[in-house]
């Protein structure tokens, strides 16, 4: 396809491809006089997503061959399909980890004091215990992260040509996980947004995930995503980066450990970090730095300004 052909559309709509990371010179448009909409780039990563019958039956002699046994000869099997969520999200998380160099920094935070100030929260008006998750302190700290390091709330939109777009919103996603699969939505504008009112949409949002009540649009946009397993179990693991953002966040479960702090072994609770970058556009010191800043946020001088 020529590179001069004029392509009619919105800003809005460029905005989308390239969200979506699809090439929009590529795409026909459907409206009056060619103008490509938003529902013509769905369309066409629709098309992108599901593969020709006869791409299907190469895929299958090219498998067939491969194996060379039926898994049934060994004994009682079942086939079930594979949810619908996961077949969606599997040629995303394909294209991601085949395209972006991912490097993963672990590191360990102190969130002892944060957790004393979250279980002492109160209502100011009736006296009751009010129940924060620390995803929540999670959130507010990563904003502030962030605002410092605007790099990890960036998309890289041509690689070649030396272009990436930074991000003046903070629409943080949440990996929800659901019967149907994991499912990414996002926590619009966190920067805006109080300890409760994000402790509220939390809930809300993870409840349409599960109902399957939510709107697509809301997985779209992202700035950087938060996979926590701390409900689950482990100690670090390796997230796959939310294509098109360049970096995600990896929870894991705080535990409490004995560590040697102000000449003397003191118990504190330690939460699991693991941090996922793009290396193309992230190195390891900023990633460090980044991992700091974090532990800054959500250290002992920090809990009580993330409430507000």
């Amino acid at each position: 396809m020529s590179n001069d052909k004029k392509i009619y559309t919105t800003p809005l709509v460029r905005k989308f491809a390239r969200e979506l990371g699809a090439d929009i010179s590529e795409i026909k448009g459907t409206a009056r006089q060619g103008r490509i909409t938003e529902k013509d780039i769905k369309n066409y990563i629709y098309r992108e997503l599901r593969p020709s019958d006869e791409g299907k039956s190469i895929k299958r002699k090219e498998i067939k061959s491969e194996i060379k046994f039926i898994h049934s000869d060994f004994g009682e099997v079942e086939i079930k399909d594979i949810p619908r969520v996961k077949k969606i999200a599997a040629p995303f998380l394909n294209k991601s980890w085949s395209t972006i160099p991912h490097v993963t920094h672990h590191d360990e935070i102190d969130i002892t004091e944060m957790e004393d100030f979250r279980m002492k929260l109160k209502d100011n008006f009736t006296g009751q215990n009010i129940k924060i998750t620390p995803l929540v302190f999670i959130i507010k700290a990563l904003v502030n992260a962030l605002k410092k390091f605007p790099s990890f709330n960036s998309s890289i939109d041509d690689i070649e040509n030396g272009k990436i777009t930074l991000k003046k919103y903070f629409h943080v996603g949440i990996a929800v996980d659901t019967p149907h699969g994991l499912m990414v939505p996002k926590i619009r504008n966190a920067n805006q947004k109080n300890i409760k009112d994000l402790s509220s949409e939390i809930l809300e949002i993870s409840d349409k995930c599960r109902n399957l009540k939510i709107d697509k649009n809301e997985f779209y946009g992202g700035s950087i995503t938060i996979s926590s397993l701390g409900g689950i179990g482990g100690s670090f693991f390796t997230p796959i980066i939310n294509y098109p953002e360049v970096a995600i966040l990896g929870v894991s479960r705080s535990s409490i450990k004995q560590i040697y702090l102000e000449n003397s072994f003191q118990v504190r609770t330690i939460l699991p970090i693991s941090l996922s970058y793009d290396h193309r556009i992230i190195d390891g010191a900023e990633a460090a730095r980044f991992c700091n800043e974090l532990k800054e946020n959500l250290g002992k001088n920090f809990a009580y300004k993330l409430a507000i």
